[in-house]
């Protein structure tokens, strides 16, 4: 019973945080297309990375770790040990990188507008970012539903 709980809080979980970082990309192209909205868009985006994903992302280690002790699941599984690299790759480009990207964005939207060099950098990096970002976030699904052996 508290592996099936663990369970469906570990995919509401994955839905939360999967499913609002594939937003962030429709917020941002939108935004660009009208510069009074832009601040409002790239503000939307932060809020929602920081109320909603990252915490989802959080429960996620979380009840997956609970999964993995109250599931008997041996910590030596090739697919757990991957994902949780993965994982750990994640959360560091996350907060190392598309993090500071979009605060930079937003902080150079405000102050010198959409055309500096400032902003188009910082908005340049959250393009390269974001999508690496959710390829290894999918590897890490496809991990999680095929427990594939590697070794």
């Amino acid at each position: 019973m508290w592996y099936t709980l663990l369970k469906f809080l570990h995919v509401l979980a994955a839905v939360v945080a999967v499913g609002t970082n594939v937003t962030y990309g429709i917020w941002i192209v939108r935004g660009s297309r009208d510069p009074k909205v832009l601040p409002f868009a790239l503000r939307g985006v932060k809020l929602i990375d920081d109320r909603l994903s990252n915490p989802a992302y959080g429960l996620l280690l979380v009840t997956g770790v609970l999964m993995v002790l109250v599931g008997g699941i041996p910590l030596s599984t090739s697919w757990l040990i991957v994902a949780l690299a993965l994982y750990v790759a994640v959360l560091l480009l996350g907060v190392l990188g598309y993090t500071p990207a979009l605060k930079r964005q937003i902080r150079a939207l405000e102050s010198d507008g959409p055309q500096s060099a400032e902003y188009k950098a910082a908005a340049h990096r959250g393009m390269v970012l974001g999508p690496v970002l959710g390829v290894i976030v999918v590897v890490i699904i496809f991990l999680m539903v095929v427990k594939p052996t590697f070794w």
